[in-house]
């Protein structure tokens, strides 16, 4: 492996994807790096594999051909159990529809990760006293009120659940952020505020930020700005 490569979070080599069925992939990539504390604006036209491409990034979908290393671990070569635990540890996700346990309050859904995961909890203690209260301050930072941070998450608007989804994603400073959407619900200013904090925080623990948005207007905040067709062959091709 090349002192480039040895650097990266993330490797892609000659990486494949078709769903079930599907008379064709959906992702053709001869080749990605993205290096620790990069920040990735990636965008593209509806059905050119961007969330599809999250979710190999995550070790969410396994690949039907090829390498996806994440810190140096082939995704494919772990069983799904340890995917998970691995996932935990290492991966924070923004989804498009949040994936919020529905059950739990606000706080609770926002401690998640460090609950399933006791390295994200080691971490949260280096800056802050524990999971609680780096759980509140990115829950403030994210101009959720406290009136709020009891409530089970069905009782929140789309908006506030997508910044609960967003202290979720970034606590316990995991090495890779992925998020899909994320400002989606949000105004112009909370937009403003929600991207402060997001990209300040992966600069602070020189997480990789892989952030999916059609919302070019935001791309100069990026390290770097990449539409999907230009690396996924499958793209050129019908795209499930």
């Amino acid at each position: 492996m090349s002192e480039r490569a040895s650097s990266a979070v993330l490797e892609l080599r000659a990486l494949k994807f078709r769903w079930p069925r599907a008379a064709h992939d959906c992702i053709d990539i001869e080749e990605f790096e993205a290096e620790r504390g990069e920040r990735i604006f990636l965008h593209g036209p509806s059905g050119c594999g961007k969330t599809t491409l999250l979710s190999l990034l995550g070790g969410v979908l396994v690949p039907g051909a090829g390498e996806l290393r994440l810190l140096e671990r082939n995704w494919a070569s772990l069983p799904a159990w340890q995917r998970d635990t691995y996932r935990a540890a290492h991966v924070g996700f923004i989804f498009q529809q949040f994936n919020l346990l529905p059950y739990l309050s606000a706080i609770d859904n926002a401690l998640l990760p460090c609950r399933l995961s006791d390295r994200r909890a080691a971490r949260s203690r280096e800056r802050f006293s524990g999971p609680l209260e780096q759980a509140s301050h990115l829950l403030e930072a994210m101009q959720l009120p406290r009136a709020l941070w009891h409530r089970k998450a069905t009782e929140l608007s789309v908006g506030q659940q997508q910044r609960v989804a967003a202290a979720r994603a970034l606590l316990g400073a995991p090495e890779l952020v992925l998020a899909d959407e994320p400002t989606s619900a949000l105004d112009e200013e909370r937009r403003a505020a929600f991207l402060d904090l997001l990209l300040g925080a992966c600069r602070e623990s020189r997480a990789t930020l892989i952030f999916v948005s059609h919302d070019l207007r935001i791309a100069a905040r990026f390290d770097r700005a990449l539409a999907l067709p230009s690396i996924n062959r499958a793209a050129a091709g019908e795209i499930s």
